[in-house]
């Protein structure tokens, strides 16, 4: 999401406390919260072997992550189907704002070459 666009609506905030208390209830949510915008934001940046800290805000930040959860699934459509859920509650309440919502898979460590 963008930048500094404010907080999300008490709509929103409602209907994410029924959506994440029933997946917490069914055991598919995890772990997941709310993050904080830039502005007290610490990257490290390695590169060519050394490793540089900056301190945000970041003036080219565009985008910003502005949660996480972590949520388990049977079936990656499953996953699919939910994830669209979580989007359409934002589009209901918060229309005004472009929300990037992305699913990835949790990597379990590096892929074992088959003999």
């Amino acid at each position: 999401m963008a930048e500094g666009i404010g907080t999300p609506p008490k709509a929103l905030f409602d209907a994410m406390d029924v959506y994440i208390g029933e997946r917490a209830a069914s055991g598919v949510f995890l772990d997941g919260g709310g993050l904080y915008g830039t502005e007290d934001a610490v990257n490290f940046v390695v590169s060519g072997g050394e490793v540089t800290q900056h301190d945000g805000p970041y003036a080219e930040a565009k985008e910003v992550i502005g949660g996480w959860s972590l949520l388990k699934y049977d079936t990656v459509e499953e996953a699919v189907a939910d994830q669209r859920r979580f989007a359409e509650l934002h589009a209901e309440h918060w229309p005004e704002v472009t929300v990037i919502s992305t699913l990835r898979q949790i990597s379990d460590g590096p892929e074992v070459p088959e003999d």
